[in-house]
């Protein structure tokens, strides 16, 4: 009766096993999909680009920032940044390689765009992703820039 009782309870630890583990991949998932309804609209000079926002506790808290009009300031010739005045809720990651026409969190406060691609080795919160960032380099320059965001 012993090892009947012994080999059901492995059972029922492994289900509860099983089960957080399927939690906590659906959680992580769930972080960072696309919303797929929820568009930002940036606006650099006369260009205009639309990216997805993600969906995390992250980009929220910048969603109820916007609009927002600000200077970004050129680094390394593959990002523009800025540091926002509050801190916002971060989930950071190493996300391995950045592509261009991302928006992400550095930090707790640290907004960056990126116009290349790139290998890093830096852990950023995912906030958007811009759908088409052909153009997105031309239009940023190599000098500090302008950057207007708001949801469309």
């Amino acid at each position: 009766m012993k090892p009947v009782i012994a080999f059901l309870a492995c059972l029922i630890c492994i289900q509860l096993f099983a089960c957080n583990k399927s939690n906590e991949i659906t959680g992580s998932i769930n972080d960072t999909s696309n919303t797929g309804s929820m568009k930002l609209k940036i606006t650099v000079g006369g260009n205009t680009f639309y990216a997805t926002v993600y969906n995390n506790a992250t980009a929220t808290t910048f969603k109820a920032k916007l609009p927002l009009t600000i200077n970004m300031k050129e680094l390394n010739g593959n990002e523009k940044y800025f540091d926002l005045a509050d801190n916002l809720p971060a989930n950071a990651s190493n996300t391995g390689t950045v592509q261009a026409g991302e928006l992400m969190l550095y930090g707790s406060n640290t907004l960056v765009l990126f116009y290349k691609t790139f290998s890093t080795s830096y852990n950023y919160t995912r906030l958007a992703r811009i759908d088409n960032p052909s153009r997105l380099a031309a239009a940023l320059g190599s000098a500090d820039t302008t950057v207007k965001f708001e949801l469309e």
